[in-house]
């Protein structure tokens, strides 16, 4: 298990790297595979030496090679806590078809946050193909987060998908464009994923973190009310949660009622 979370590393760490771009172009529609890297400020293509997950960065002192321009810490901090969280995936959940699938909702969850936090989007370009991904792969692959050794199934993965996107999309409408069309979306995706549990833990969690977030910014940063602060970022922080958690969450506040 230790030799495979070192793999899970090693391979987040790459995928990592390739998340960086992701971050960049899709919000602004480009490409995601030409031209390749560069940097932002003198547009000098990225050596393949130079873009070694983190290693690069610390070697150059997180400057470019070329223009000695500083290069973003956000850099290598998404190639690290990708790498991080596939390491912890391996490590729970072992080998199997499964996992390839696992670290692709973490990266997912990465892409989100990030890109949300930039532009308050969450591109259709994630969440549309994570929908038909998460049920296509609840009868034969996804594991159920809530249950040992058990799958979550395609009625539970559908279930999952109507309450995450139906319950968001009443809360879009309740709301009167405090929530966007992107959030429902991603709520559907994830219900694809985790099922209806999983629905129910990530609104708990992802209201919970953005009550004590937007309350920190009244208090702390002079913040109003209204000010928008991106919800996906929670949203995506109470998903891992309880992709890694939920069951000893729910085994804890339902005492011997999850199977």
């Amino acid at each position: 298990m230790i030799m495979l979370a070192v793999t899970g590393l090693v391979f987040g760490l790459v995928i990592g790297s390739f998340l960086n771009v992701c971050i960049y172009r899709l919000p602004r529609e480009l490409s995601i595979v030409n031209p390749p890297s560069s940097c932002p400020n003198c547009k000098t293509p990225i050596k393949p030496w130079d873009n070694i997950p983190v290693i690069s960065y610390i070697l150059l002192a997180g400057k470019c090679r070329k223009c000695s321009q500083k290069i973003s810490l956000r850099y290598p901090s998404v190639e690290l806590l990708n790498g991080l969280l596939y390491a912890a995936a391996a490590y729970q959940f072992g080998w199997g078809w499964h996992l390839p699938l696992i670290c692709a909702l973490i990266s997912s969850m990465i892409l989100i946050t990030f890109i949300d936090l930039d532009f308050q989007i969450i591109p259709d370009a994630i969440t549309l193909p994570g929908m038909i991904i998460g049920l296509a792969s609840s009868h034969f692959i996804m594991p159920d987060p809530f249950s040992m050794n058990a799958l979550l199934g395609f009625t539970a993965s559908v279930i999952g998908l109507l309450a995450g996107g139906v319950s968001f999309y009443l809360i879009a409408l309740l709301s009167r464009g405090g929530m966007g069309g992107g959030d429902v979306k991603m709520m559907a995706m994830l219900g694809s994923f985790l099922g209806w549990k999983g629905v129910f833990l990530t609104t708990l969690l992802g209201s919970l973190l953005g009550s004590l977030i937007g309350i920190a910014l009244i208090v702390f940063k002079g913040k109003g009310r209204k000010t928008k602060v991106p919800f996906g970022p929670f949203l995506a922080l109470g998903s891992l949660v309880a992709l890694f958690f939920g069951r000893i969450i729910l085994d804890w506040y339902f005492p011997g009622r999850i199977g």
